[in-house]
């Protein structure tokens, strides 16, 4: 986006009565407001209170427990307010609510960026490459299942207002339907049914900015893949969170419920996001590419990988198994990882390997400039910034390390010598923040005490319920 000004921001503004803006929280959430425009051109330069409750609960508003929690959102332990900035670079206008502004948020206190805000934390380390002359790109594809909106007791015409949540209080989630049934990855006659929607959220995503490369059906009852275009990584989250925004508000008006969960339903594919990104130079150029092929190399899948960007691999291996609650950050996500189901269990890596956690993209089978790393643990519940953040401070970490590849490509070992990564939400999080580990030493120990406290009082809660499948195994014979 172009950086605007106060002047130009307020001509831009001068037929509109309010403004809308929202900041990130910490499960990825878009948290905002509705603000008179006034108010609003008044707080551009010093900022606005914005409660900082908003990192100290959950996706639904629950406190957590654990007071390094609170000590996060906010110094005294009474959740004072934050100081919220405006990103004027992030305007745009929202046409499922009249064409209104909408502008993104970064969060501040005493004038310093809050350790935990996504946005500023990614900004951060994009800053700190570019005073290298280095500009990280990432392209993010989305797969998500899409489901008939039912009203709160059923599927009938009229009744209350349509509720997925007031529906499974009183259903079971099998009861929910696909908006199509079977697998038919890459369909050209299943998306015609529901042409309206998809197409309204492709024209949609070019209207507020987050242009789609690709959009197509996957695998799955109801699946599509959404391939966001390759963009800067700050601007790559940002447009993730939006286009879950924009899916998710022009679905009301189809009474659809996109589900960006990692696993909805049992016996089906779960649904990824999966993540790719290269390094370039201040110029554009890839700084991944190698300018003539190694046939020396100690494997041939990284003959054609620069030093640089054997480095970085080498420090994505490293870090993967303690920084996995921030590509996976959810009880559901660990759904997700069942072997021979396209989804990578273990810490492995090769060229143009669909079935490994780290996939190399070099020629010959795309052009230099093209030269990429996929990084296919995520999946579609993943926190855009916080994801991107680790995987770059991981890379980069690398790079002025100088790592070495530790362990050879898929094609050189079998499948079982490869190490098992966390397969849980309560073991990735015992790696995340045990002493010495590598997200320690890339994001420090205040945010990592903050983000293990809310998986932590995530794990609790799961702890606490009692789910479908144990009612119906034992409610007879235990």
């Amino acid at each position: 986006m172009t950086l605007l000004t106060l002047d130009n921001i307020a001509d831009s503004l001068k037929n509109d009565l309010k403004v809308k803006v929202a900041g990130v929280d910490s499960s990825g959430i878009l948290r905002g407001k509705v603000m008179s425009k006034d108010k609003f051109l008044s707080t551009v330069e010093s900022g606005f209170g914005f409660s900082s409750a908003v990192f100290g609960w959950d996706m639904h508003d629950a406190l957590y427990a654990d007071p390094a929690s609170s000590a996060m959102a906010s110094e005294n332990g009474g959740y004072s307010d934050f100081i919220a900035v405006a990103d004027l670079s992030s305007f745009r206008r929202l046409p499922w609510e009249e064409n209104i502004p909408f502008f993104l948020l970064r969060f501040t206190v005493n004038d310093k960026p809050v350790v935990a805000c996504p946005r500023s934390m990614l900004a951060g380390i994009t800053q700190k490459l570019a005073q290298n002359n280095i500009k990280a790109l990432a392209g993010v594809e989305l797969e998500f299942f899409n489901f008939q909106t039912p009203t709160e007791d059923g599927y009938g015409v009229g009744g209350s207002r349509p509720d997925v949540a007031g529906f499974l209080a009183k259903n079971a989630p099998g009861a929910l339907r696909p908006i199509t049934q079977g697998m038919f990855g890459y369909s050209m006659t299943r998306p015609t049914a529901s042409k309206k929607y998809f197409y309204d959220i492709f024209n949609t995503c070019v209207s507020v900015g987050c242009d789609l490369e690709i959009q197509h059906t996957e695998s799955g009852p109801g699946v599509y893949e959404a391939a966001l275009a390759v963009k800067e990584v700050s601007e790559m989250a940002d447009r993730v969170s939006l286009f879950k925004l924009t899916t998710k508000s022009i679905a009301m008006d189809h009474n659809i419920t996109p589900c960006f969960m990692a696993k909805p339903l049992y016996g089906w594919p779960g649904s990824s996001g999966h993540i790719h990104m290269s390094l370039t130079d201040a110029d554009g150029k890839n700084l991944f590419a190698r300018e003539t092929r190694d046939d020396s190399a100690r494997w041939r899948d990284i003959a054609s990988f620069s030093d640089m960007g054997r480095h970085f691999l080498a420090g994505i291996l490293d870090a993967l198994p303690d920084i996995m609650p921030l590509l996976a950050p959810n009880i559901n996500s660990y759904k997700r990882f069942v072997e021979n189901c396209w989804v990578p269990v273990r810490l492995n890596w090769g060229l143009e390997d669909r079935l490994v956690s780290v996939r190399l993209i070099a020629p010959p089978v795309c052009k230099a400039a093209a030269t990429r790393m996929e990084i296919r643990i995520p999946g579609a519940d993943l926190h855009p910034h916080y994801a991107l953040s680790a995987l770059l401070k991981a890379g980069m970490r690398g790079v002025e390390k100088k790592l070495d590849i530790s362990v050879p490509p898929a094609s050189a070992r079998s499948n079982e010598e490869a190490a098992l990564l966390p397969n849980t939400l309560d073991e990735a999080t015992r790696r995340f923040k045990a002493p010495g580990s590598v997200a320690r030493e890339i994001f420090g120990d205040t945010f990592v005490e903050f983000y293990a406290a809310s998986s932590e009082h995530e794990l609790r809660l799961w702890r606490e319920a009692i789910t479908d499948w144990e009612l119906k195994r034992y409610i007879e014979t235990a």
